[in-house]
């Protein structure tokens, strides 16, 4: 008998979780914030050096220049800078929706401390005899733009004047900003010295505390130092370790074209579960609509700042996210065809799937926490949104999407329509023929996984040999996040050649180590340099490129020693990855997995590697975060297979190796069609990436195909055939030793 209220508490909920959904989208996608790569702005990692000789750096000192910075970001009309200490004297910076990215930098690194001094530069008066906040933009008799600011103490100005006033015929007070030994007051030089202000006869004292700066100021730089001195001078030097920038229209366009690629992939996803899985692929839809609104809710909620990368997390998520549905449906699926009843498949497909999702999970997990531990903050975002996706994913695949089928199995309607959920009755054995080692048919049961296993050894073998050799002969073509140097990509509103790009900065005195061209009409120019070009050199890059294309440039510069950091966690990133999955897997199955799992992983990392060294596209952080995502993703299908083959062993009394082959050979047919599903749902969403998205996230999304491919392969033909060679040898070795323990796998 059909249980109605069960059906309408069904289409209830649909209809709350919908208008929930369609209610507060719009209202969480407007407040979470867009980080600098997609509404325009600039990174910069700060070394702090002392001010003056015998200074120490100390907590204290790295405190107040934050707060400085702070102040000055302010000045500039910044809502939401982002600025922090890492380690012992460094200081990020972060700065979105910036117009005038040339004058925030100049405004951000000049020290700002003002002195006044005699003809012989000693110093008189300096910042901290300004009253606080007490400067401001002015006009004198004439009209001319000047800086009125105002003294503590009138009787030290006093003093100061009546010495000026006593070196006759030097009677100059001359007014530097960030004054260095070395500088001297020479009448026609230093008009040309950026740090000389003016230099005012005093011819009578002067008992007051308000005083002008004049100089051939313009009414916009008038302000702009005014506003200096009322924030203070930074009481260190800055040195830029590392920056990148990006123009607003290459973030407005990015941003564009990543949500282009994102409702594309999505909706592919959507008919792929609606066409395999029918009834419950439509289930899997509203809990991946549920999904990504409660991920874009979270971000609100945190405050969280939403990169490019973190865009592509979560189109890639929705990818993963899918997963959970696709084991559990599989496992319906199974259940059914044994002959189950649609409500006893549903609870142990359910079940029986629960653990599997759940170490799939957590490996992604580990390698995002990695990610977010040693990359850098476009890559944090990203490692940020992963973890996040899975998290969510799990609570609406596990939970939401088994509430919504569990209401529509148990209100009985669904007891004979198991085409429903993609089952043809053909396919279904009678209850009477099964027992408990009865396993469902699939498509696959003819296909011997096993029969070529040495020849995908030996392939495997071939590759990786042809692959060290390749990365000796070609190496990795570096990117300047680890090579350093700088990074200049210019964009046009018509096709570039690489010698025009030369030509153009060959105008500015500057001569590119290579140009690469990008875009689907070679609109964009990539110009690296060896060297770091300093800010000035920066400056007039991207002004000349705004005159010439309407645009401005992306500029990105790493010094050699941010680039060997970078190098070095990397490393780090991708070992502890490998040995907390080792951990985790020996822990949850067994050593034997744990140690094809990772000959697996690494396997899969290395053709990545290797496809860049052969391919020569560049190598930048954004390729470490693809590799330490596949490390902690590709490893799912490996799980599931071995979940099955932990399955299968408990269920038969292994005695030979030829038991064993049997069990790893009919995981393998049982869970192929999943292990497909599940990689092709993130393909389609990467790939989704590779066509539609942002060109700076090419690179990556290239990187994660190949490792999805290679990831395929090595669970289907290395990882369950490895544990099967090395497992065959220890029950062989058992035999000889007959007084040996239970052959029970570890679980």
């Amino acid at each position: 008998m059909v249980k109605r209220g069960r059906i309408i508490a069904f289409f209830l909920l649909v209809l709350v979780v919908g208008s929930i959904i369609g209610l507060n989208t719009n209202r969480a996608t407007s407040n979470i914030i867009l980080g600098l790569d997609l509404q325009g702005g600039f990174e910069i990692l700060y070394e702090v050096e002392p001010a003056n000789e015998g200074d120490e750096i100390t907590r204290d000192v790295l405190v107040s220049t934050v707060n400085a910075l702070q102040k000055r970001a302010n000045v500039l009309g910044v809502s939401e800078p982002n600025i922090q200490i890492e380690g012992e004297d460094r200081i990020r910076v972060q700065l979105a929706g910036v117009s005038d990215q040339n004058k925030a930098r100049e405004i951000l690194s000049t020290q700002a401390e003002l002195t006044f001094r005699d003809y012989e530069d000693k110093e008189m008066l300096n910042g901290s005899d300004l009253v606080e906040g007490g400067a401001k933009q002015s006009f004198d008799e004439q009209g001319k733009p000047n800086v009125a600011i105002q003294l503590k103490d009138a009787t030290k100005f006093k003093e100061v004047t009546e010495e000026i006033v006593g070196n006759a015929p030097y009677n100059q007070l001359v007014i530097w900003l960030d004054y260095e030994e070395g500088d001297s007051f020479q009448e026609e030089a230093t008009k040309q010295d950026p740090k000389y202000l003016s230099a005012p006869n005093v011819d009578q004292v002067f008992n007051q505390t308000d005083v002008t700066i004049t100089g051939n100021f313009t009414i916009q730089e008038a302000q702009d130092l005014a506003n200096l001195l009322n924030a203070g001078s930074l009481p260190v030097k800055l040195t830029e370790m590392y920056s990148t920038s990006v123009g607003a229209q290459f973030g407005e366009q990015a941003l564009d074209q990543t949500v282009l690629a994102g409702i594309v992939g999505i909706a592919i996803i959507f008919l792929f579960m609606l066409f395999f899985y029918r009834l419950p692929g439509l289930i899997a839809i509203i809990t991946l609509s549920t999904y990504i609104y409660l991920i874009l809710q979270v971000f609100d909620w945190m405050n969280g700042v939403l990169t490019l990368p973190g865009i592509a997390a979560l189109i890639l998520g929705v990818g993963m996210a899918v997963d959970a549905n696709i084991i559990t449906y599989e496992r319906i699926k199974e259940e059914l065809k044994l002959g189950r009843t649609v409500r006893s498949a549903f609870k142990a497909g359910s079940r029986r799937s629960f653990a599997t999702i759940f170490d799939a999970n957590i490996t992604t997990i580990l390698a995002g926490a990695v990610l977010f531990f040693f990359g850098t903050s476009s890559v944090k975002g990203f490692a940020t949104m992963l973890i996040i996706s899975i998290i969510v994913s799990f609570l609406t695949a596990v939970f939401l999407s088994r509430i919504l089928l569990g209401l529509l199995v148990e209100s009985r309607w669904l007891d004979k329509k198991k085409g429903y959920f993609g089952v043809k009755k053909e396919h279904i054995i009678s209850i009477e023929e099964t027992d408990d080692d009865t396993i469902a048919p699939t498509r696959f049961d003819n296909v011997d996984f096993l029969k070529h296993r040495k020849k995908f050894f030996m392939l495997s073998t071939i590759l990786v040999f042809a692959g060290i050799v390749i990365l000796v002969v070609f190496r990795l073509n570096l990117g300047i996040d680890f090579a350093s140097g700088t990074r200049v990509e210019v964009q046009a509103d018509k096709s570039l050649t690489t010698q025009e790009v030369n030509d153009e900065m060959e105008k500015l005195g500057l001569e590119a180590d290579d140009v690469v061209l990008a875009g689907n009409n070679n609109e964009i120019g990539v110009a690296r340099f060896i060297g770091v070009l300093d800010q000035q050199e920066i400056a007039e890059v991207k002004s000349h490129f705004n005159e010439l294309y309407g645009m401005d440039p992306n500029v990105s510069t790493v010094s050699p020693t941010v680039g060997k950091e970078l190098a070095r966690n990397a490393m780090y990133g991708i070992l502890i990855a490998s040995i907390g999955i080792i951990i985790y897997v020996a822990i949850r199955f067994e050593f034997y997995m744990a140690l094809a799992s990772i000959v697996a992983l690494l396997h899969d990392a290395f053709f990545i590697i290797a496809f860049f060294s052969i391919t020569r596209l560049e190598v930048d952080i954004t390729f470490i975060a693809a590799v330490l995502t596949i490390v902690g993703y590709s490893i799912n299908d490996t799980i599931v297979t071995f979940d099955r083959i932990r399955e299968l062993y408990k269920k038969k009394k292994v005695k030979t190796v030829e038991d064993l082959q049997l069990i790893v050979n009919r995981s393998l047919q049982q869970t192929f069609t999943r292990s497909l599903n599940t990689v092709l749902t993130v393909v389609i969403a990467v790939i989704a990436l590779m066509i539609f998205g942002s060109a700076s996230i090419t690179n990556f999304s290239i990187a994660l195909l190949v490792g999805l491919v290679s990831g395929t392969y090595s669970s289907l033909f290395i990882a369950a055939q490895l544990w099967l060679i090395w497992k065959g040898k220890q029950l062989t070795k058992k035999k000889d030793v007959p007084s040996q323990v239970s052959d029970e796998p570890q679980v």
